[in-house]
């Protein structure tokens, strides 16, 4: 199978080179890897630029934005301003981060999952962070979802979803609208990935309400959105980060922000997660 990756990288010149470096002694190689250098002031498009002369199919884009690390929408607009330089003769497109180590045989494990279902659109690994010496899972959500570090979309299923939200919440809804159009997902446990760099430590003070937006975004309703904000607040230990959340997500409410799902998704994704919480409890 055909993976193209785009790498969206702002200042990751501390994490890109072993990065790289895993993806390019992956047993089964990449056809094309996009570092989109976004607004980078260290040295990070000269070590991309570095690994593109030894390797012609890691190349760099260089992107002028803004300097703001807003979770979501930074990223993924990043993403498709890489994406939008690829062709079409791809089998797999991937959003990975650039502060990740794989395993050599991640690529290859993900191309046997896709091939031997045909119905498989999202499916990949889990992350990995250092504590004391050793490496511990990321445990921040489910280990159903795929983290937004890591994504592989099967073409036909990345088509489907109308591509990647620039958005907080789009690592969520992605998935949603995956399950919404008959697509499955599936995580691989023993394929354990190292993130470098803890989820979210880039975050500027203005994203703490943007979860909260997100699930305004998401169409998940209040009792739903209350439920999601104390589970997350409590798995990062922050209990008071239920408040942010909640005031994220009435304030998008009372502005009226544009959702990421239509009404009849909306509907159905409420569906899901009531269904989902009911099984948990129940």
């Amino acid at each position: 199978m055909k993976f193209y990756i785009v790498i969206p990288a702002h200042n990751e010149a501390d994490c890109i080179e072993k990065t790289l470096r895993s993806l390019a002694s992956q047993t089964l190689l990449p056809k094309k890897v996009l570092v989109v250098n976004d607004n980078s002031t260290d040295e990070t498009a000269a070590i991309v630029e570095k690994f593109s002369a030894e390797f012609p199919f890691i190349q760099l884009f260089n992107n002028t934005s803004s300097s703001k690390h807003l979770p979501g929408s930074k990223i993924i607009n990043a993403f498709y301003k890489g994406f939008e330089q690829l062709d079409e003769n791809y089998d797999v497109i991937c959003k990975y981060d650039a502060d990740l180590i794989f395993p050599k045989n991640y690529l290859e494990r993900l191309a046997e999952e896709f091939q031997q279902d045909q119905q498989l659109g999202m499916v990949g690994g889990f992350c990995y962070i250092e504590k004391d010496g050793d490496w511990k899972l990321e445990s921040l959500t489910n280990k159903d979802h795929i983290r937004g570090a890591l994504k592989a979309y099967r073409k036909e299923c990345f088509k489907a979803i109308g591509g990647l939200k620039p958005s907080m919440g789009w690592d969520t809804v992605d998935e949603l609208l995956c399950l919404y159009h008959d697509w499955k997902i599936k995580t691989l446990p023993d394929l354990k990935v190292k993130h470098l760099r803890p989820t979210g430590n880039t975050y500027n003070k203005a994203a703490k309400f943007k979860q909260g937006e997100a699930f305004y975004k998401l169409g998940y309703g209040f009792p739903i959105t209350f439920i999601a904000s104390l589970k997350l607040a409590m798995r990062k230990k922050q209990p008071l980060l239920l408040k942010d959340y909640l005031r994220g997500y009435l304030q998008a409410k009372q502005k009226k922000l544009p959702s990421l799902v239509s009404p009849e998704e909306g509907k159905w994704i409420r569906k899901y997660r009531w269904k989902k919480i009911k099984e948990k409890l129940f």
